[in-house]
């Protein structure tokens, strides 16, 4: 058995992590689009406002799930361990990006533009695991354009070895740190893939901006 039976499953057990913020000036940022459900069981079980950020993992040509890099609003990240490993080219890093980028801005367009105001708030930023930590340091340093006081990286697990560098996030809750890691599906039950229409619902259901 899995740690978790789904998402919605994983957001209500961290929230028990989160619970120093309940009340607080807060938002819950999920990382669209599997995180957006973490996130917006998390907000819900604290009474905080939810909102999501847009990131596209740079997939290793022939292994997609292996992530490159991540780009979100304003942030590239490139690994190049990652890229060697992949036997990638900088053209082939090229033309990734150039596909990521259109998804990028398609859900952009798809999610809508109404954000909340993080200036002098605390961002939690949640997605449904950590693998390489691409997206969620691509996540957080977008984030941190929009001048939080702190940035808060809230995952439900991650491999136990991972750590956020202190100059993107100023805290990480992680409940389950795992040793034997290579996989964010192999804690859940239920790890279908999030559909653009529950990412809209999400957001059109909870109280966006607080």
């Amino acid at each position: 058995m899995a740690l978790f039976a789904d998402r919605r499953a994983a957001g209500r057990a961290l929230a028990t992590d989160l619970e120093p913020w309940r009340g607080s000036d807060a938002v819950v940022i999920g990382i669209a689009r599997g995180g957006v459900v973490v996130a917006a069981a998390v907000a819900r079980e604290l009474g905080l406002p939810l909102d999501a950020v847009i990131v596209r993992k740079l997939g290793a040509v022939g292994h997609e799930e292996f992530a490159v890099g991540a780009i979100a609003d304003g942030v590239r990240i490139v690994t190049s361990d990652a890229v060697r490993w992949a036997g990638m080219s900088p053209a082939d890093v090229q033309r990734v990006e150039a596909a990521e980028r259109s998804e990028l801005l398609r859900r952009a367009e798809t999610y809508g533009t109404r954000h909340a105001d993080l200036r002098g708030r605390t961002a939690i930023v949640v997605d449904d695991g950590v693998a390489t930590g691409a997206s969620a340091l691509a996540a957080c340093r977008a984030l941190r354009a929009q001048e939080p006081s702190r940035v808060v990286l809230a995952v439900p697990v991650a491999p136990e070895d991972w750590q956020p560098p202190t100059d993107t996030v100023d805290e990480y809750v992680c409940p389950h740190r795992e040793a034997d890691f290579w996989a964010v599906g192999q804690y859940y039950d239920a790890f279908t893939q999030t559909s653009d229409e529950e990412v809209v619902a999400l957001l059109q259901h909870h109280d966006l901006l607080g």
